[in-house]
């Protein structure tokens, strides 16, 4: 008989605290993409370095000493603003005339232009008005005045050139903002308001520029007395006359007490005693150091009452000078006046 074979037993496991730690597999590292050849990042450039001006650019400039006032009043800057206004009226003029040049106490315009559906009739037109002068702008029908005139009142906006009040350029303003800065307009139609008497016309502008109740009041009692308009102070404006209506219009306008007054064809439509009267109000605004310009038809009317014209022909300055000049000029009589004329 053979003996029987007894089968071995499993290996019992150890005991949980007899086993040996096994070591933990590490996580594989995970490569890190690789940017797009496309997106990779452009080397940095090295910073500008910044331009500064040397210390002593850095430093303040001297401070001007004050201005003392002189023994009659006036600075020495109201001197020289004086000189200055009195070398303006020197000729020719000293910069080209499309190069827009700061004067005080002037409104000037400088090489104006304008088109008109393809032709020019306004072409590199300069004129000035100097505070207590008139100036006329004239010349044949279709010669350009009234464009020029246009465009230095704000109705019409220049293509090229420069318009500045005082040494301001407001070329780009419109009316209403250079009214405000000192340009005071008359156009040709009446521009009264028919509803209002004469005194009710002059307080809707007052009421406007002056808060304060009491002294709107007492400016209108001066301007009622200064254009002799006090009689008519409660009739209807539709019931004035040619000369009586100019009177209320030009004292209305100044009410906003403009430093220049533009008189569009202030002779038109007015019987040859309102020319008396136009006249006598242009001399009265100039006395009072007020710049006047005026365009109109009236080629005598108009010589006889400015200071200095402008001659526009084929929408260009033909001559620029006193009445006397213009008359004598032999273009001037040839192209515009002709030899028969007389002042």
């Amino acid at each position: 008989m053979q003996p029987r074979q007894v089968a071995e037993r499993p290996q019992q496991p150890a005991p949980r605290e007899q086993r040996q730690p096994q070591p933990q597999a590490q996580p594989r590292p995970v490569p890190e993409p690789r940017p797009h050849p496309l997106q990779q990042e452009a080397p940095r450039a090295r910073p500008a370095q910044t331009w500064r001006p040397p210390a002593d650019e850095l430093r303040a400039p001297p401070r001007a000493p004050a201005q003392q006032p002189l023994a009659n009043g006036f600075n020495l800057e109201q001197r020289l603003r004086g000189a200055a206004h009195d070398e303006s009226r020197a000729r020719p003029r000293a910069h080209p005339p499309h190069v827009p040049v700061p004067r005080e106490g002037i409104l000037a315009a400088d090489g104006l232009q304008k088109n008109y559906g393809g032709r020019r009739v306004v072409n590199d037109v300069s004129i000035d008005v100097m505070r207590g002068e008139a100036v006329g702008i004239l010349g044949p029908n279709g010669a350009g005045k009234t464009t020029c005139f246009y465009m230095v009142t704000g109705l019409v906006e220049p293509d090229a050139g420069h318009i500045s009040l005082d040494g301001h350029d407001v070329t780009k303003l419109p009316m209403y903002r250079r009214a405000r800065l000192g340009i005071g307009y008359l156009p040709q139609e009446a521009s009264i308001f028919r509803g209002l008497n004469v005194e009710n016309n002059l307080l809707a502008v007052l009421e406007v520029v002056e808060p304060d109740k009491r002294r709107r009041r007492q400016r209108l009692e001066e301007l009622l007395d200064e254009f002799s308009i006090q009689h008519i102070r409660k009739s209807p404006s539709i019931a004035l006359s040619g000369g009586e209506r100019r009177r209320v219009e030009i004292a209305r306008a100044l009410a906003t007490n403009p430093h220049y007054m533009l008189l569009d064809e202030p002779f038109a439509g007015i019987d040859p005693i309102a020319v008396g009267d136009i006249r006598a109000l242009v001399r009265h605004l100039t006395q009072r150091g007020i710049g006047v310009l005026i365009t109109d038809h009236n080629v005598r009317e108009t010589l006889g009452l400015v200071d200095r014209a402008y001659i526009i022909h084929s929408g260009s300055v033909l001559m620029e000078g006193t009445p006397e000049e213009i008359v004598e000029s032999e273009e001037v009589r040839r192209l515009y006046l002709g030899e028969e004329f007389r002042l």
